[in-house]
């Protein structure tokens, strides 16, 4: 019996294993397996394969029983991840209902979710931005969070890398603020997004519109023939899962070039219950997995754990990783775990029209989905009475504006014969929010889940920084809408919670001193070495820019140094 015991847990054991098969953790996976070492990744939802599990991907309009609308009986059980731009008809069976996955709001916050393999990679909106010295060296700076422990210059190697095989779309346009890239050719601006970024930079030289750089591939390289993509087919159908493998996700890229190493094993339907630390070996051993079809609880071994639930999650597995080493969270030493998580602020839009150009229109679709204004407020100096700043997105398109008033005739004839109508231009803003102590995610002590594991609260909301940037904001978008000539401009400060940007970023944070954050400059523990953090948990800041680029950055950086740190035998 005790030899059956021993080979089961042979069986169970691994040279690594990553938690979470989305963005981070599939690169996680991709850089483990191809340096040899025998690799379990676990994912909480079920499989999804690259293009046979992508059920609507080629449906008309027409084939959707209810023309892409959710039914409204769906939309009140599922109030918060109804409240989600992409959660339509055509790709709900990525999202999490809220019936299935319940939590506890302490403060409103809309957490969205994907549980399957690739998680939210198959549902992100692909704007892959670099961050910069203006982001690492803002909390030194500016004092409102702990120092990052790196630099641009430190991360610059391995956004090269990760670009290259992932293939972002972008032009090169030397801005310190938003480093240039290994680029595949931008998507072009259309007429009245050109118009708008030359009339700032006549007015105001310091704000730019850029073309949106985002993971499509515009004109693929051999590597990515090589993983069986081609060029996007600028469908925009992109949540559905993309067939031609257009734009990255872990399941078309990654963990399709993990397998081919004959190294990685992967486990779906496997909820992470928590981590399983040694206390005479002084690190963790394997990983606690509750089976999601038999309620089993299954303990699996490794030699190095990297932890890519995404942020929030993440978050949960470390709390909940209790002993008596650690009581409060596996490598809590600090007390900071579950605290300073922090978001982006998309809570702001703008509109206009703009009656001008009226000889141009625009023909096809642009994956990137249009400018990009990268930050420019408070980048050399601190200007504004708000710390940090915000980046926003901007676009224009020109649709029909055929009048559907009436009946009869006169409808018919004014449906058959469309008319084009004014430019419609809009911007939403992309605000950084600031990390407190009490931006804070705990644990239900008495209430758990249907897997046994603690229901998760979340704590975390806008301030006082907030409002004043949203204002900023709105007026400064209006005046340059007016330096622009466009008109019927209409500003939308919206009423959302946190939470629907799909940023959330924290609370197992990066630093310099153990006794204020939980991983050092590798994103490794500092007090549990062989466990390494690289999602969206270990971000000290939140910067404008969208995160994704920078998990994967940070994912292959740290693999690299975790193999090293094999060989030395220090892990």
């Amino acid at each position: 019996m005790a030899n059956l015991n021993i080979d089961s847990q042979k069986d169970r054991t691994y040279d690594a294993i990553v938690i979470g098969s989305g963005i981070s953790g599939g690169w996680a996976a991709k850089e483990l397996c191809e340096k040899g070492l025998k690799t379990l990744v676990l994912e909480r939802g079920r499989d999804v394969k690259h293009i046979k599990d992508y059920p609507t991907t080629n449906m008309n309009p027409w084939e959707f029983e209810h023309r892409n609308e959710m039914p409204y009986a769906v939309q009140q059980e599922n109030p918060i991840v109804s409240k989600c731009y992409a959660f339509h008809e055509d790709a709900a069976h990525f999202f999490v209902k809220d019936k299935e996955h319940p939590y506890v709001q302490d403060k409103p916050f809309d957490w969205i979710r994907g549980y399957q393999v690739g998680g939210k990679s198959l549902l992100w909106a692909r704007q892959t931005q670099r961050w910069s010295d203006f982001d690492f060296d803002g909390p030194a700076r500016d004092g409102f969070a702990v120092d990052w422990p790196i630099r641009y210059a430190d991360l610059k190697p391995w956004y090269d890398y990760v670009e290259r095989f992932a293939g972002i779309a972008g032009d090169k346009d030397g801005l310190p603020e938003l480093p240039d890239g290994e680029f595949l050719p931008g998507y072009p601006l259309n007429m009245v997004e050109k118009y708008f970024k030359q009339t700032l930079a006549s007015k105001y030289p310091e704000r730019k519109v850029i073309s949106a750089r985002c993971a499509h591939l515009s004109k693929p390289n051999q590597i990515h023939f090589d993983q069986g993509r081609v060029q996007c087919q600028n469908r925009t159908l992109c949540q559905r899962g993309c067939p031609f493998g257009g734009y990255f996700s872990s399941n078309a890229v990654t963990l399709p070039w993990a397998a081919k190493t004959g190294k990685m094993t992967l486990r779906p339907s496997s909820v992470v219950h928590s981590i399983l630390y040694d206390e005479q070996k002084g690190k963790a051993v394997g990983v606690r997995v509750i089976d999601t079809h038999t309620k089993e609880e299954i303990d699996f071994y490794a030699r190095v754990i990297f932890v890519n639930a995404a942020a929030i999650n993440t978050n949960l597995v470390l709390l909940n990783s209790t002993s008596n080493r650690f009581p409060n969270g596996l490598g809590n030493d600090s007390g900071v775990l579950g605290k300073y998580v922090a978001f982006h602020n998309y809570s702001a839009r703008i509109y206009a029209e703009y009656e001008g150009l009226l000889d141009y229109t625009t023909e096809g679709r642009n994956p990137a989905g249009g400018g990009y204004i990268p930050r420019f407020r408070n980048l050399h100096k601190q200007e504004t009475d708000f710390l940090r700043g915000y980046a926003a997105g901007f676009g224009a398109n020109r649709g029909s504006d055929t009048d559907r008033s009436g009946a009869g005739e006169s409808l018919k004839n004014n449906l058959l014969n469309p008319k084009l109508g004014n430019w419609q231009v809009g911007s939403h803003m992309m605000g950084e929010t600031i990390p407190k102590e009490s931006g804070q995610i705990t644990l239900d002590t008495k209430k758990k889940d249907d897997w046994g594991v603690p229901l998760l609260h979340i704590a975390v909301d806008y301030d006082d920084n907030d409002a004043k940037m949203k204002k900023d904001y709105l007026d400064t978008m209006e005046d340059m809408f007016k330096t622009a000539g466009f008109t019927n401009i209409r500003r939308d400060d919206g009423s959302q919670a946190p939470g629907l940007d799909i940023h959330e970023m924290g609370g197992a944070r990066m630093g310099l001193d153990p006794k204020t954050s939980i991983l050092n400059k590798w994103n490794q523990m500092h007090a549990v070495p062989n466990v390494f953090v690289t999602d969206g948990a270990a971000m000290t800041s939140t910067s404008t820019q969208n995160p994704s680029l920078t998990y994967m950055a940070f994912s292959v950086r740290a693999v690299d140094y975790a193999i090293q740190e094999m060989k030395k035998g220090n892990i």
